[in-house]
């Protein structure tokens, strides 16, 4: 796939660049790779601190409330007892860790299915290499309505880590700033256009170069 490479103005600067179909065009795109790879995204986020207490964390009493037969009702234990109002709670939600592994190889395979995806949709957009010389959210702004993707989600990926454009776009909650290595399955599908100076873009290829068959 051609595509035109744009300047921060949303000129168009002549240039062209080819996306490699290895990546950016493989003939069947995985949707449970990318499933998968978004479930574990997701399921590594979650703190899975949650807690209840069981009746023998309970702080009360251990005497027997009545006798074992002949009260007429379902036998009971200490006022700790779970039927009771106030008691431990049965099976309840404890600590633990949500994470699971899956392999390099899937997950490359949905991350290139995932920028497969994002190409046909034509999210995708070049643009040459670009700095700011100081944090201005204000020319953040600019280069998103020159583009004109400011009312969308928006991913730009530059080289490397850029202290003045991600200062920039912190404050805008449609737009983010990273470089190739924090990309992910959940994050390219997440946006509805990605922006990738012709440097990054380079990169994001180079990443994939262990698993793409010459």
């Amino acid at each position: 796939m051609e595509l035109s490479v744009y300047n921060i103005k949303g000129e168009d600067t002549g240039k062209k660049i080819t996306l490699s179909d290895k990546i950016f065009g493989i003939e069947q795109p995985n949707d449970h790779a990318i499933y998968l790879d978004v479930k574990q995204h997701l399921a590594n986020r979650r703190q899975g601190t949650h807690k209840s207490k069981e009746r023998s964390e309970i702080s009360g009493s251990t005497k027997k409330l009545g006798r074992q037969k002949g009260g007429g009702g379902a036998r009971r234990g200490d006022i700790n007892s779970p039927v009771l109002v106030g008691g431990g709670r049965v099976f309840g939600p404890v600590p633990r860790d949500y994470g699971f592994k899956l392999n390099k190889k899937l997950k490359a395979l949905a991350r290139m299915s995932a920028w497969t995806y994002k190409a046909k949709a034509e999210g995708i957009i070049v643009v040459e290499d670009f700095t700011f010389e100081a944090p201005k959210t204000k020319e953040y702004v600019a280069l998103t309505n020159n583009l004109k993707i400011s009312d969308k989600k928006s991913l730009v990926i530059l080289p490397s880590v850029n202290k003045n454009v991600y200062l920039s776009a912190r404050n805008l909650q449609n737009s983010q700033v990273l470089s190739p290595s924090d990309l992910n399955t959940y994050r390219i599908m997440n946006a509805n256009y990605i922006v990738l100076t012709e440097s990054a873009l380079a990169q994001v290829e180079e990443n994939f170069k262990a698993y793409v068959k010459e």
